[in-house]
């Protein structure tokens, strides 16, 4: 039976070999705090394709789109692959940049071969981050740029509520500049759903600091809950960091103490991560933070 898992490691569905495929492997309990915006995730993108009866028998459409904003770093990537992997559908990621192309009517194909194989491989997230590159608003401006531009935001326009119906499939998009998305795009039948990931709170972010920490050696006076309130105006991917950092303080100093140690002799060592470690890795981020601060975005 090993053997057979790991060949099934090895192969993916035909329908989706020409397209970026990831498997995402996170689960719900791994994004720390927003509980409102799971549910919302949950019955926009999980009871659609698990209880499509149901759907049915109350005459109700699913959302065919959902929109993250948010400022950068409080888990809208995050969430896009748990959603995939709860509902255990394929998962189609696109970067928004990634699909122009200098060639004319190529960026145009990119998005119809993405949702054609979406179809294909159905139950499908399509998700598109960055989503503010891929369709700004558009001007009618007349430059070759700008064109390619307003025929790729045409096709996703009519890709996502056109003539052929998008069945078990949805589409999430990501982006922190919500101000600067085609209009066209945030009605009812194309990104029905726009949902805030706002900065998590005290108690979101003790449990993001015991997401991050569950398989680190911890000294018995680390205080999580402290840790949480001194944190306050931090974003998830700012304490993933922090507790990066204090791990490789304690990195350093085990290998400092011991230059000449074997890997072998490192491992038979004691390993904890300490207060101090914490505070030093806080400071360093903290000062990171306050010099970036001239240069924030409005993310409205």
């Amino acid at each position: 039976m090993k053997d057979f898992e790991e060949a099934f490691r090895e192969m993916e569905p035909s329908a989706l070999r020409e397209v970026l495929i990831e498997s995402p492997n996170v689960r719900w309990e791994e994004v720390g705090g927003l509980n409102s915006v799971k549910e919302e995730l949950k019955e926009a993108v999980e009871w659609p394709l698990k209880y499509p009866d149901l759907f049915r028998e109350l005459g109700i459409d699913p959302p065919k789109g959902i929109l993250l904003h948010g400022p950068p770093g409080t888990g809208k990537t995050l969430l896009a692959k748990a959603v995939a992997t709860e509902s255990e559908a394929n998962f189609i990621s696109i970067k928004g940049p990634e699909v122009f192309s200098k060639w004319v009517g190529e960026s145009e194909k990119a998005i119809r071969e993405i949702f054609r194989k979406a179809r294909q491989a159905a139950p499908c997230v399509v998700f598109i981050d960055e989503l503010d590159s891929l369709a700004p608003q558009r001007s009618g401006a007349m430059s070759a740029g700008e064109q390619v531009t307003e025929r790729v935001v045409s096709q996703l326009l009519t890709e996502m509520d056109g003539l052929e119906n998008l069945k078990d499939i949805v589409v999430i998009g990501a982006t922190n500049r919500g101000d600067l998305i085609d209009r066209a795009l945030l009605r009812p039948g194309r990104f029905d759903r726009i949902i805030e990931i706002p900065m998590p709170d005290e108690e979101a972010r003790e449990e993001i600091f015991k997401i991050h920490t569950r398989k680190m050696p911890l000294s018995k006076d680390v205080d999580l809950k402290g840790l949480a309130k001194k944190t306050s105006g931090l974003s998830g991917a700012d304490i993933a960091a922090i507790c990066k950092e204090a791990g490789m303080l304690a990195l350093r100093e085990i290998i400092e103490k011991h230059p000449r140690a074997s890997p072998e002799e490192l491992k038979k060592l004691k390993k904890e991560v300490g207060p101090r470690h914490f505070e030093v890795a806080l400071k360093k981020i903290s000062e990171t933070r306050k010099r970036d601060k001239g240069s924030a975005i409005n993310y409205s």
